[in-house]
C-alpha cells in the first residue's frame, strides 16, 4: 500500500508523527477497507494492534510501517504499575522482546505489536489488555483457587485458555489470577466464578452435591464419564454416592432440544443410568437426552452434532451417518485416530463416490481438527484453492507436456527462467522457496541471485493442511519481517511460508513441514507413522524431547511407542558437507564401542541412541548439527535481527579459520550469525546469542 496514494488530510498539507516505536516519521492518510469476517491477506495491518488499517491512520512507505490513528496518538507511559503484574514496573515496547508475536500473560493470546513488558518475569502484557480497568474480587471461596481475583467487566473479546470450570471459551466479563501465569494461566467465567457451592440436583436426590474445583482422584484408566471425555473443570460431587456432576450438565441441559439435524425433539433424562450414546458409541453414565420416535439414547453434547463438514484431513465434504448395520464392516479404520470405528452408531463418512474416508464423531468435530464451520447442503467441492502467484510467459513441449521454461512470480520483481540441470551439491546456492540446497529442475533470475525449485515455484497461493484446522495462505517472510518461527517444526526460517488469516490465529508453516501429510514412512521405523494432534505425555523417539498438548506428532499405533516430532521428522535423509566428497545419510542408531562415538567434524562426544549423519565410504560420523547446522532453513547472506544486539546480523557459513564465537571462544562449523559493523565486527553462533549483552 502506497501512502501518497491515499487521501491526505487536508489539501496541500501533510501532517508527520514521530513515533516512539519507529525511527521515521509516520504520515497521516486515509485508507478505506471492507469488513470481513477473515483478515484480507494484501491488507496493510496496524503494527500496534496488528488489526487492518482503516480510515484515518499514519504510514512509512519505506518500511511498510503503518499505525492507527488511534494507536499512533495513544498516550502511553513509557513505564506503568500494572495490577495484573504487580511485582515489577512493565515497559513499554514496539513489540515483544522474546520475539516477534509473544503470548499475552493475560489474555494468553498471541499477538504482536505494542507491548508492556517486565525483563525480570519474561512477563508479556499485549497494550489492549494492559488497559483494562480492574477490581479484586471479595470473598471468592479458596476451595476453588487459592489466590485472590481481579474481576474485569469491560472484555470483547475472546480469552485463552478455556475457563477452568466450565471448559468453554471465555468472552464477555472474567474473573483473573495475577499469580497464575503461563502455561497455567487461571481465567474464570463470571457465571462459573458465583456458581453455588452446594446444590440439590434430581440426579442424586439422597444428598446435596459439592462444587469442586476438579474431578476427585480416580485410577489411571477409569472408565467413569468423566474420565471417558476427559473433564477437567469444576465439578458437583457427592462423596457418599460416589456421583460427580460435570458443570457442561449442570448449566447447559435443558429438558427439551430441538436440532435442525434431527427431525423430532429431545427429552432430557433427569436419572443416573449407563446408556451406550447412539451417534458417538461411547459410553454415558446418566442424563442421557432421547429420541422417543427413533428410540435413540444420546449424549447432550452429540445432540448437536453437524450433518455435513469439511475438515484439513480430507479433501471431501464428510456427512454424519445414522445408518446403523447389524454386521460391521472390517477393516474400518478411523483416519484420525486410527482406531476402529463400529459402524452400528453414528460416523462420519465421505460423501465422494467411491472415497472410503471415515472417522469417529467425536474425533472429526474435535477443536484441534475442525474450525466449527458447518457446510450446508448441496455445497459445491469443484471451487478449491487455486495458484494465483505464478504468470506464464513462455511455454516449451517436452514429449506430450507442455513445461513453463519462463515464468513471472508475484514474490520477484524479474522474470525466471527454468533450468533442467546442473552440478550445485558444492554450491551453497538456495531455494528462496523453502530454503533447501538448490536441486534441479528450478526457476532463476538472470539479473540476480534468486532460486526457486520447480515445487516451490507452483505452490498455489491457498491449501488446506492436516496440521491445522483453517485454510492456509502462502506468504513471504521478507514481507513481513524477514524471518518468523515454524508451529510445526520449531525451527527458524525464512522464504516462503504458509500462514493462517483467521482473526486471533497467527499459525505459520515452513514449506517443508508443508509438503508432510498425514501419514509418513519413515526409514528410522519399520511401521507407518499416523499423524496425531494431542502427544500430551509422549516423548520424541529421535530426539528424546517431551511433547505437549498441542505438539503435532506421527505416532505408530501397533504398539511400538515410537513416536516422531515434526522437527525430527523433516530432517534430510541424506546431506553434504564440504569436508567430505560423497553424501551423508541420516542413520539412527550407533552400536559402535564406546571409545568410537565421536563427531569427525568437532571431535565431541556422541550419544549412542541420538541420530547423526554417516559417510560409509569415508567411516565418518558427524552430529547432526555440524552437518546441517543449528539454522538450516535460513538463506546465506540475509540478514537476521535479534533482540540482544543493536545491529542486525549477517547468516554466513563459517569455515575453520574464522575467528571464535564472541560469547563462547569456541568456533563454529555450520551456520553462524556475524555482525559486520566496524565498532562489533565479530561472530557468534545461533544458540549464544542469548548470552551477548543488547550493547555489544
Amino acid at each position: 500500500m502506497d501512502v501518497s496514494e491515499c487521501e491526505s488530510r487536508t489539501e496541500g498539507e501533510t501532517m508527520e508523527l514521530q513515533h516512539f516505536s519507529h525511527p521515521h516519521p509516520l504520515v497521516s492518510f486515509k485508507y478505506q477497507t471492507v469488513a470481513r469476517e477473515e483478515v484480507d491477506p494484501e491488507a496493510a495491518l496496524c503494527l500496534g494492534c496488528e488489526k487492518p488499517v482503516e480510515g484515518w491512520s499514519y504510514g512509512c512507505n519505506q518500511c511498510e510501517f503503518y499505525l492507527h490513528k488511534g494507536c499512533a496518538e495513544l498516550e502511553l507511559a513509557p513505564k506503568i504499575q500494572n495490577p495484573f503484574h504487580p511485582k515489577h514496573p512493565l515497559t513499554l515496547l514496539p513489540n515483544s522482546p522474546q520475539s516477534r508475536s509473544g503470548f499475552c500473560d493475560l489474555c494468553g493470546k498471541n499477538y504482536g505489536g505494542f507491548v508492556y513488558y517486565c525483563n525480570d518475569c519474561n512477563f508479556d502484557l499485549h497494550i489492549n489488555c494492559a488497559l483494562l480497568q480492574s477490581s479484586i474480587a471479595a470473598n471468592f471461596p479458596n476451595s476453588l483457587h487459592p489466590h485472590s481475583l481481579h474481576f474485569i467487566q469491560n472484555y470483547n473479546k475472546e480469552v485463552e485458555p478455556d475457563c477452568p470450570g466450565c471448559q468453554k471459551p471465555i468472552s464477555g466479563p472474567f474473573y483473573h489470577c495475577s499469580d497464575c501465569t503461563y502455561p497455567t494461566f487461571f481465567n474464570l467465567h463470571k457465571e462459573c466464578a458465583e456458581l453455588p457451592l452446594e446444590i440439590n440436583h434430581p440426579c442424586d436426590r439422597k444428598h446435596p452435591l459439592t462444587l469442586l474445583p476438579q474431578p476427585p482422584t480416580h485410577p489411571q484408566k477409569c472408565s467413569c464419564y468423566l474420565c471417558r471425555i476427559q473433564w477437567k473443570g469444576f465439578v458437583y460431587s457427592c462423596s457418599l454416592c460416589n456421583f460427580d456432576l460435570s458443570l457442561d450438565d449442570f448449566l447447559f441441559s435443558p429438558p427439551t432440544i430441538t436440532v435442525a439435524s434431527h427431525e423430532h425433539p429431545w427429552m432430557l433424562v433427569s436419572r443416573k443410568m449407563s446408556f451406550v450414546c447412539d451417534c458417538c458409541g461411547t459410553d454415558g453414565y446418566h442424563s442421557p437426552y432421547f429420541c422417543a420416535t427413533c428410540h435413540l439414547l444420546v449424549h447432550k453434547n452429540c445432540i448437536s452434532l453437524p450433518r455435513n463438514i469439511r475438515i484439513t484431513r480430507h479433501c471431501h465434504v464428510i456427512c454424519f451417518s445414522y445408518s446403523f448395520q447389524q454386521n460391521q464392516v472390517e477393516d474400518c479404520m478411523c483416519r484420525i485416530c486410527y482406531t476402529e470405528v463400529d459402524t452400528s452408531y453414528g460416523r462420519y463418512c465421505c460423501s465422494a463416490s467411491g472415497c472410503d474416508y471415515i472417522a469417529h464423531a467425536h474425533c472429526a468435530t474435535n477443536k484441534a481438527i475442525w474450525d466449527g464451520t458447518i457446510t450446508e447442503d448441496g455445497y459445491d467441492e469443484r471451487h478449491g484453492p487455486s495458484n494465483l502467484l505464478t504468470d506464464v510467459v513462455e511455454q516449451i513441449r517436452i514429449g506430450d507436456l507442455m513445461v513453463a521454461s519462463e515464468i513471472k512470480h508475484s514474490y520477484h520483481d524479474h522474470n525466471l527462467r527454468l533450468t533442467f540441470s546442473g552440478k550445485t551439491k558444492d554450491d551453497d546456492s538456495q531455494c528462496d522457496g523453502c530454503t533447501r540446497p538448490l536441486s534441479t529442475p528450478f526457476y532463476s533470475c538472470e539479473q540476480c541471485k534468486f532460486f526457486l525449485h520447480k515445487d516451490c515455484a507452483e505452490l498455489p497461493k491457498e491449501m488446506p493442511h492436516p496440521f491445522h484446522k483453517h485454510l492456509l495462505t502462502l506468504v513471504n517472510s521478507h514481507d513481513w519481517g524477514g524471518h518468523s518461527w515454524c508451529d510445526a517444526c520449531g525451527r527458524l526460517y525464512q522464504g516462503f511460508s504458509y500462514k493462517c488469516y483467521k482473526r486471533d490465529c497467527w499459525f505459520k508453516i515452513d514449506i517443508q513441514c508443508m509438503l508432510l501429510s498425514d501419514t509418513l514412512k519413515h526409514p528410522s521405523h519399520e511401521h507407518s507413522l499416523f499423524l496425531v494432534h494431542n502427544n500430551e505425555g509422549t516423548s520424541c523417539s529421535a530426539c528424546f524431547r517431551k511433547l505437549h498438548s498441542r505438539d503435532v506428532a506421527y505416532r505408530c499405533m501397533k504398539r511400538c511407542d515410537f513416536s516422531l516430532d515434526v522437527g525430527c521428522a523433516t530432517l534430510p535423509l541424506s546431506a553434504w558437507y564440504k569436508y567430505d566428497r560423497h553424501a551423508l545419510t541420516l542413520s539412527f542408531f550407533d552400536d559402535s564401542e564406546p571409545s568410537q562415538l565421536y563427531c569427525d567434524l568437532c571431535e565431541k562426544e556422541r550419544e549412542p541412541n541420538n541420530w547423526f549423519y554417516y559417510c560409509a565410504d569415508c567411516d565418518n560420523s558427524l552430529h547432526l548439527n555440524c552437518v546441517i547446522g543449528h539454522l538450516p532453513y535460513l538463506k546465506l547472506g540475509n540478514k537476521l535481527k535479534h533482540y540482544r544486539h543493536k545491529h542486525p546480523f549477517t547468516i554466513v557459513k563459517n569455515i575453520w579459520n574464522c575467528p571464535p564465537c564472541k560469547a563462547c571462544g569456541e568456533i563454529c562449523n555450520g551456520q553462524a550469525l556475524e555482525c559486520k559493523e566496524s565498532e562489533c565486527n565479530f561472530i557468534v553462533h545461533w544458540d549464544c546469542c542469548r548470552v551477548l549483552q543488547r550493547t555489544i
